[in-house]
């Protein structure tokens, strides 16, 4: 077990000596000295608490956003920016959180931020305005961004050494099944339109997860001195060039994009950020190593994180979307997200097992075919579609959301380790920022797409219905009568009737709209499946294993760890 040492951050921070085996992967993480399997399984249901507590801090608000809308008496708007806080906050903190850890341990992190965690919820469940619900929303964005690496730490402390990496794809895949599971449940929550028991559920996750935090702590860590005065301007230049650019994404479709806040906002925010990364690039010691982020390896690892978060908005806007055009209410969609929630806690398994450092292509090959059937499926969608005639689309794409997860996170994160305990803010900020902004962009450029072409067969429907036809002109009839014991004017009833034609018009426009989205994402993800199956049969073909030169630089740094006394 660990011996007690001087501290090499402070002399009033606790320190420890540790065996090789229990030296931790980097410092500000904890130890990993063996458990018994009681621990083991302890720490695993933390994890799991933790994992899935920071996931719902957004996803009962993503799933339940009309209602909160409704109860705090908001426009659409108003609505996407409560979103649109959420990921502001949240996009860069692991810039500065992984370097809180190295500066002050695990232990000091996990005391500042479980109750902070806990202050959020409180605020939340007390808020009853526009503006202290935004500012929840931003700290609920740092402080779940804080609750998921506790939560990796707790998962990787079950697993053995040759499986911690696994633990970590465990610990991120929970977080995910928050979203469907929360779609699954908050229908029971809001029978009585009660918005506020959501936040008491957050509340009483949040509890839960500070007193199993403190029943079972984490082993120490190293600490060293971390910060430097440089990391503060490139955190406080990086940071609202990307908060800015998620405020577009998230916004801009529902305002549409020639607003002119929204050029502004584009605009700064690539000065922003650009700003910040050339100081990078001139320090001897970056936060941000630009010129490992800027080789081919690691920019094809940000753009295939953030292309599967782009294909993976079909099941997020897409499905989600056309089913509620129809008509259907989340009491009609608990099945098909008990389903969904199913099929992405199989992916995780799948995942798990899929982690073969040879042959990391292979799942990503399959996650992208089985996205392309799935969103093909969904594409001959009608106003008789039901949620029935989504299990096993949502399914295979469910599956396939979390399938890719470990092979692309172990790619990462070898290369980073292979590189040093350095590169690992490199890898979390590409890898968090890729997702963050390919799940922000892919909404986004779904839902012009899906506006375009509503417009544009909203405007072909109405050229080619015209009102002298006669089974328009029966339609209308039809409609109009339904209004005869409630109107006594024919022309009156006419006007209604003609009303909610316009309506099935718009109905029908809209459905057609999304069975092109459907399409598109199939064509897109058939022409990634093409691209990522080339690559892989090329590296079969002359037994090439990417990572073959990392594997070993790993192999190496360890064997010396093992030599220090």
């Amino acid at each position: 077990m660990p011996v007690p040492a001087p501290s090499p951050a402070s002399s009033a921070t606790p320190a420890y000596r540790f065996q090789p085996h229990e030296r931790p992967m980097m410092p500000g993480s904890p130890a990993t000295p063996s458990h018994p399997v009681a621990r083991r399984v302890a720490y695993f249901l933390i994890g799991a608490l933790l994992a899935l507590t920071s996931g719902f801090s957004n996803a009962l608000l993503v799933a339940n956003l009309p209602q909160i809308q409704g109860a705090l008496g908001l426009t659409s708007v108003e609505g996407a920016w409560l979103t649109a806080a959420y990921s502001m906050s949240n996009i860069c903190m692991s810039l500065l959180l992984i370097k809180l850890r190295q500066q002050f341990g695990a232990g000091w992190f996990i005391r500042l931020f479980l109750p902070a965690f806990v202050g959020v919820a409180l605020l939340q469940f007390f808020v009853h305005s526009y503006s202290l619900e935004l500012v929840a929303r931003a700290l609920s964005g740092v402080t779940a961004s804080a609750l998921s690496s506790v939560a990796l730490f707790y998962v990787m402390q079950a697993m053995p050494a040759s499986a911690r990496l696994a633990g970590m794809v465990i610990g991120t895949g929970l977080s995910q099944v928050a979203l469907p599971l929360a779609r699954v449940i908050s229908p029971t929550l809001l029978e009585g339109d009660e918005v506020q028991l959501l936040f008491l559920l957050e509340l009483g996750l949040s509890l839960l997860c500070m007193a199993a935090a403190a029943l079972l702590r984490l082993p120490p860590s190293e600490t060293v001195d971390a910060f430097e005065p440089l990391d503060f301007v490139t955190f406080l230049l990086m940071v609202p060039g990307m908060a800015l650019l998620c405020g577009v994404l998230s916004v801009g479709r529902i305002v549409w994009w020639h607003t002119p806040w929204v050029g502004w906002s584009l605009a700064a925010s690539i000065v922003l950020v650009a700003a910040a990364l050339l100081i990078e690039h001139h320090r001897a010691n970056p936060l941000l190593n630009t010129r490992w982020l800027g080789s081919s390896q690691i920019l094809q690892f940000g753009l295939m994180a953030a292309v599967m978060r782009v294909l993976l908005s079909e099941q997020g806007f897409g499905s989600l979307g056309l089913l509620t055009a129809v008509g259907m209410g989340q009491e009609q969609l608990v099945t098909l997200y008990v389903v969904v929630t199913l099929a992405t806690l199989a992916g995780l398994v799948a995942s798990v097992r899929a982690m073969n450092p040879n042959d990391l292509l292979r799942p990503i090959l399959v996650s992208t075919v089985l996205i392309a059937i799935g969103a093909w499926m969904d594409s001959d969608a009608s106003n008789l579609t039901r949620p029935a005639q989504f299990y096993i689309s949502q399914a295979l794409i469910s599956f396939a959301a979390i399938l890719f997860l470990g092979p692309l996170m172990m790619v990462g994160i070898v290369r980073a380790l292979a590189q040093g305990p350095s590169h690992i803010v490199s890898f979390s900020a590409i890898f968090g920022i890729a997702q963050t902004l390919g799940g922000l962009g892919g909404s986004a450029l779904l839902g012009s797409f899906q506006i375009m072409r509503e417009r544009w067969h909203s405007e072909v429907l109405t050229q080619n219905l015209l009102a002298g036809d006669p089974l328009v002109s029966g339609r209308i009839d039809a409609l109009s009568a339904s209004y005869g014991r409630v109107l006594v004017d024919a022309a009156q009833r006419r006007l209604q009737g003609s009303t909610l034609f316009g309506q099935q018009l718009t109905r029908e426009a809209n459905i057609l709209a999304y069975n092109d989205v459907f399409l598109l994402i199939a064509v897109l993800a058939a022409l990634a499946s093409l691209i990522v199956g080339a690559r892989w049969l090329w590296l079969r073909s002359r037994g090439i294993n990417p990572l073959a030169t990392e594997l070993a630089a790993m192999a190496a740094m360890r064997a010396r760890q093992a030599e220090q006394p």
